[in-house]
């Protein structure tokens, strides 16, 4: 009940995709076969709305001119706009879905405090995959995850809006018993994962 994939076929008019997560998404990635942008949509918080360009451009932070969904999404369906990202006509997509389950995922925010802090996703052992995504504009999607290593050190991350190798010699992370901890504070907008006062969206997998 953490995450689901869902192909559909748009209509080019308000519809509703049934999914079979059983409990609601909290996080969506939308992805048109025929386009190259991602979009992203996550529910925790003030349900913002995010636009993910493949090309790594700026337009990648919370957008309130992108309505995605309609409703909120329910244990069975959720219901997308006419957004022609996610809903042209004839035109095939695929979303994934993802939800927080007690001590296996963990789909939510945090403040950024401008220095180290811990984040706690109720899991025993820590995360083996970390997503976090600043909610501001030209901020970048990392990843981390176990199978490249998360240590107290550097661990290597890719950025999901650029075409660029992993970077392995930074520690922006370290491991942490009940989920993670984040390091980078007032860096770079390429280091971006808690500068102080800003907001973050993540999903960990124990």
């Amino acid at each position: 009940g953490f995450m689901d994939i869902v192909p559909y076929t748009g209509t080019g008019t308000a519809m509703t995709v049934t999914h079979g997560l059983t409990v609601a998404p909290e996080m969506l990635f939308i992805k048109s076969r025929a386009f190259a942008n991602w979009l992203w949509f996550y529910t925790g918080g003030s349900g913002m709305t995010f636009a993910i360009p493949l090309d790594g451009g700026t337009n990648n932070g919370v957008d309130a001119s992108y309505t995605i969904l309609t409703s909120a999404p329910t244990a069975t369906e959720f219901a997308i706009s006419t957004l022609t990202w996610i809903n042209s006509s004839t035109v095939d997509y695929i979303a994934f879905l993802f939800a927080s389950v007690d001590g296996v995922s963990k789909v939510g925010s945090y403040s950024g405090n401008g220095s180290t802090q811990n984040i706690d996703c109720g899991f025993s052992g820590g995360a083996r995959f970390i997503l976090i995504k600043h909610c501001g504009t030209g901020r970048p999607m990392f990843i981390w995850n176990s199978e490249r290593g998360i240590v107290a050190g550097n661990d290597p991350s890719i950025s999901l809006i650029s075409t660029a190798a992993e970077v392995t010699t930074n520690d922006y992370i370290d491991p942490h018993s009940a989920g993670f901890t984040v390091n980078v504070g007032d860096g770079s907008n390429s280091t971006d994962i808690n500068k102080s006062g800003k907001t973050y969206v993540f999903l960990a997998i124990a």
